[in-house]
């Protein structure tokens, strides 16, 4: 018997069979595994993880109809400040949307549902965004790339994802909890390196890893995350993780589950976890997001970027579409300050929109060959803190747009940093600037969601323009 009503409440709006199926069996394995709690969860727009925790008792409620939270979780930059005028008649969105600190709805979405281990008795899943009304929340990560993979679809393909994570882990020597600290931004805990870096792939360095990289492992496997293998990276006690390609919703939905996964994890274990894109300490190398995507056919599942010969029409139109919209899209690539000073010449990431074969220089490394079904374009632009809804949204959206075009992609580069192409955005505020101007992206996301993120993004820059760095301290300070 249903233990779930199909008539009433958010999830009959917007459930089918399959989901309602999804949810009774969620219910099942709470009672049978003594489940006392479940974290409902979304990825913000910083693709950061918020949400409540409901009791097993609370389950079945939640799942009926959802559970309110503020909408002010929306409208905060990354100091957790709330940066839109919630207290007057119209915050940005219309009058009387999300004014008031007024609610939305998080419906989770039981396919999700995962048990984590380090956790005793926690359950797991992440919620779409609605308003009260039963409205989706236009706005939200998820339903971004929702919209796209819909778009993608309709041309007859779907996208599979593989990941490469790069970040960083430390041992806290003091997390800097004293009554001082408090506040919208804390100070960065003390930290001490596991490992001193600089030998790349060595076992030696691996070796000193292996305890908390073997944790990190089985946690992420127990969450069913496809993992390939897990290496020492270039930096001081920096590592990478890659993953197994997946459709390309389940990678983003687990790239969430995975940084949030991985932070808890270490922080129980004394530790921490950062993936900034280059953290501030002597030697830190930078940390990419490696994304490799294929095409795949819906009706005949093969892969549309294998090679004829030459580039495939798809892949070189794909390439052409990514390439075009780069500087603009990087803003859903590379949201932060930070991620701009990865792009370094001769240091493994990207400083211009350009593309090679299997080149680890260029912004795009494409590995694709006659037969080879796995066939791939990977995309080195990106840094591990992006929104990963925001970032495949962007590949598929500007993919696809130059495949409809039949854009055909320029000639590939050997000599990616010397390559007379257009150069990335060199900090933040370029890159908002380019999202803001265009028009591809506004037609293709809206005026409303460009103009909410560069609002968003725009309070960050400024605050950080605001402050005076410790460079200008060495700089000025002792001289004048």
């Amino acid at each position: 018997m249903s233990r779930l009503s199909r008539d009433q409440g958010l999830a009959a709006r917007h459930w089918d069979a399959a989901r309602f199926a999804a949810a009774e069996a969620v219910l099942d394995r709470v009672d049978a595994e003594g489940i006392e709690t479940v974290r409902i969860v979304f990825a913000d727009q910083h693709g950061i993880t918020r949400g409540k925790t409901v009791t097993a008792r609370g389950l079945r409620s939640a799942l009926e109809a959802g559970i309110r939270v503020p909408s002010t979780l929306l409208l905060k930059d990354t100091s957790h400040a709330t940066v839109f005028p919630i207290w007057a008649q119209d915050a940005g969105f219309g009058g009387g949307v999300m004014t008031g600190a007024s609610d939305v709805v998080l419906l989770p979405d039981p396919t999700t549902f995962q048990r984590l281990d380090w956790a005793d008795g926690a359950g797991w899943m992440l919620a779409d965004l609605y308003h009260p009304s039963g409205e989706a929340v236009e706005i939200s990560s998820r339903g971004i790339l929702a919209r796209a993979l819909d778009r993608l679809a309709e041309a007859g393909m779907e996208l599979v994802a593989g990941l490469e994570v790069e970040f960083t882990i430390l041992k806290v020597e003091n997390p800097r909890l004293d009554h001082a600290a408090g506040g919208f931004q804390e100070e960065p805990p003390e930290t001490s390196l596991l490992a001193h870096g600089y030998q790349h792939l060595t076992e030696s360095r691996m070796d000193q890893l292996e305890p908390i990289l073997t944790r990190l492992r089985r946690e992420a496997e127990a969450l069913g995350m496809p993992v390939r293998s897990v290496e020492a990276e270039f930096g001081p006690s920096q590592v990478e993780f890659v993953f197994d390609p997946l459709p390309a919703m389940d990678a983003a939905d687990m790239m969430v589950l995975f940084r949030s996964m991985v932070k808890q994890v270490c922080t129980r274990a004394g530790l921490h976890a950062s993936f900034m894109a280059r953290p501030g300490f002597k030697g830190a190398m930078g940390a990419g997001w490696h994304l490799h995507l294929s095409a795949v056919d819906l009706e005949t599942g093969a892969n549309r970027f294998m090679d004829g010969q030459g580039l495939s029409d798809t892949a070189s139109g794909w390439i052409a579409g990514v390439l075009q919209h780069a500087r603009a899209g990087c803003l859903l690539t590379t949201p932060t300050v930070t991620g701009y000073k990865r792009y370094q010449p001769h240091q493994l990431a990207p400083d211009r929109v350009a593309w090679g074969r299997d080149n680890r220089g260029a912004m795009l490394r494409v590995l694709t060959a006659e037969g080879d079904p796995a066939s791939r374009i990977e995309n080195r632009v990106g840094e591990p803190m992006a929104n990963p809804y925001f970032y495949i949204a962007s590949q598929v959206l500007t993919g696809l747009d130059g495949v409809a075009r039949g854009a055909r992609a320029p000639a590939p580069s050997d000599t990616p940093y010397s390559e007379a192409a257009e150069a990335l955005p060199r900090h933040l505020g370029e890159a908002i600037e380019a999202f803001s101007a265009s028009a591809f992206y506004r037609a293709a996301l809206g005026d409303a969601f460009v103009d909410y993120l560069c609002h968003l993004k725009r309070a960050e820059w400024d605050r950080y323009l605001a402050e005076v760095s410790a460079w200008e301290m060495r700089e000025y300070f002792p001289v004048f």
